[in-house]
């Protein structure tokens, strides 16, 4: 998952899109109710173990209340990990409890992948998909990351000063272009370090993962069960890298393989929705409604014109933002993680060729950001935490020149012709001023751990398939392929993925390696 062009690490933070839509269209199970489910709410867990001397924090005992049909706590984790018993900051958790007591195995920690993905979001509609097996056997624990949510959030200003980072068109052609970029960046990042504090500091990816080892010991399990989705998939990873002797049964769907160089993540990302782009629109010119004519090259073709003409003149949406280059790319790549979006773009760009108007694709592209269009508020902080996240994580390097931004461009077009443009746009993390404490470079102790399996989709376009085999080789863990279209598997795709998961899951029954569904 590429940290230096912005425009492509949004991307990545839509993991759960997929997830999420289905579970809205799926009728609920029966679930039982708290007073049936064992223990009241409101007690607590015995703690299990937490790593020797690592921190008070591996000391606190939860205490669940009811919220809606879950239950929800609040733990305490240190601001910053390297003083473990200075300052501590909260992470929500919320909880679906495992509906057989007597086949209770524990908890299982999800996440939707992000950065920035909320996991409370996450719990209901994961309940609604996820298998019956594994419903029985765990406790299903959403939860919002360090600076996410309802946890202590990272704050990056007003909603309008937000849109005036995010929303503009930046094509880099100068380095006056690319300075101007990075002193854009700077100043945002001083506005998040005035809304937050030291929490916009202490967000990346190594710390999240021991605040995990810290819910697993306050929800009394010696193990981690996890389920993480794309960015997920480098959460759990780097807790196993982290917690070798901690891992329980781990599934990683759609996975990032965060050690690749990030120009080689880049590239395989923009084929990735190359790719989707294509099976798009052959899917597309199969039906008398789609509004490009022609073969795929020639549907491309007119698509790229618009998109030229979004950059020169924003098609009108009806609001104060006019659809630019950068609303029209969200607004396209937000169906291309599930097929079952492909409609809402053929709406979307019947509507431009037909009137020049483009308040679909303005709507597509806010539900990619979690915008309202018609308020500009944000649901939530998932933008902005996503850059906070990704720009802490990222390793600092060389500052890059407007030649580089050159070299990278070419590299981008010949990976997507279509997107290329867009995935080069943007200054990255030049100018972000803070770099995490410690940065994963290897998975080798990770390795050591047992039962981990990788999920991969064969037409994934925001985790290309061959990342899946390239993590689940770094790990020495089984791959699972899903054959389809689409990001991520579980909840997703078919009964075959569920049934192979919940019996790993439930049963410690690894699939054959080599397993389709």
């Amino acid at each position: 998952m590429i940290r230096r062009v912005p425009a492509l690490a949004r991307l990545v933070a839509a993991s759960a899109v997929a997830v999420l839509a289905l579970a809205a269209c799926t009728p609920d199970k029966t679930q039982v109710s708290p007073d049936d489910a064992a223990p009241d709410p409101t007690s607590t867990e015995t703690p299990a173990p937490g790593a020797t001397g690592a921190s008070d924090v591996y000391d606190q005992e939860l205490e669940w209340s009811e919220c809606g049909d879950l239950e929800c706590a609040t733990i305490q984790v240190p601001l910053d990990w390297s003083e473990s018993e200075g300052d501590t900051i909260e992470v929500a958790l919320n909880r679906h409890r495992a509906l057989d007591e007597d086949a209770r195995l524990g908890s299982l920690l999800i996440n939707p992948g992000g950065p920035g993905g909320s996991g409370l979001g996450l719990t209901e509609p994961f309940v609604v998909s996820a298998g019956d097996a594994l419903l029985d056997s765990y406790d299903v624990i959403g939860f919002d990351p360090r600076g996410v949510g309802a946890s202590t959030p990272v704050q990056c200003g007003t909603d309008q000063q937000v849109d005036e980072y995010y929303i503009p068109d930046r094509v880099i052609e100068t380095q006056d272009d690319l300075d101007q970029a990075n002193a854009a960046a700077a100043d945002f990042a001083a506005l998040c370090r005035v809304e937050s504090g030291a929490v916009v500091e202490n967000v990346d990816t190594v710390s999240a993962a021991r605040d995990m080892d810290v819910i697993r010991a306050a929800v009394g399990d010696e193990q981690l069960n996890f389920l993480g989705f794309s960015y997920g998939t480098q959460l759990g990873a780097t807790y196993a890298e982290l917690y070798p002797e901690n891992v329980g049964r781990l599934v990683l769907d759609g996975a990032v393989d965060f050690l690749l160089p990030s120009a080689e993540q880049a590239s395989g990302q923009a084929e990735g929705f190359e790719n989707a782009l294509t099976n798009f629109l052959r899917w597309c010119g199969q039906r008398n409604s789609c509004p490009l004519a022609g073969g795929v090259d020639a549907m491309k073709s007119q698509l790229s014109t618009m998109m030229e003409r979004s950059l020169e003149e924003p098609y009108p949406s009806g609001t104060e933002w006019g659809v630019n280059g950068n609303l029209f790319v969200y607004g396209v790549v937000v169906t291309l993680y599930d097929e079952a979006s492909w409609p809402f773009l053929e709406q979307a760009l019947a509507e431009v060729a037909g009137s020049g108007d483009a308040s679909i694709m303005y709507e597509l592209a806010n539900f990619y950001l979690d915008r309202d269009g018609t308020t500009g508020e944000y649901a939530n902080n998932s933008t902005w935490a996503f850059t906070a996240i990704g720009c802490l994580d990222d390793v600092p390097g060389d500052e890059w020149t407007i030649d580089d931004v050159e070299d990278f461009r070419a590299q981008m077009l010949e990976a997507s012709p279509t997107f290329g443009w867009w995935f080069a746009s943007g200054a990255g993390c030049d100018a972000w001023p803070w770099t995490a404490d410690r940065h994963i470079t290897s998975l080798d102790e990770a390795a050591t751990a047992e039962q981990m399996l990788v999920i991969g989709t064969t037409n994934d376009p925001a985790t290309p398939y061959w990342w899946s085999e390239s993590l689940a080789d770094r790990l020495g863990a089984t791959l699972l392929t899903y054959d389809g279209e689409g990001h991520t598997a579980y909840g997703r795709s078919n009964q075959c993925i569920i049934n192979e998961v919940d019996a790993f899951l439930v049963d410690g029954e690894m699939p054959d390696s080599g397993t389709r569904c």
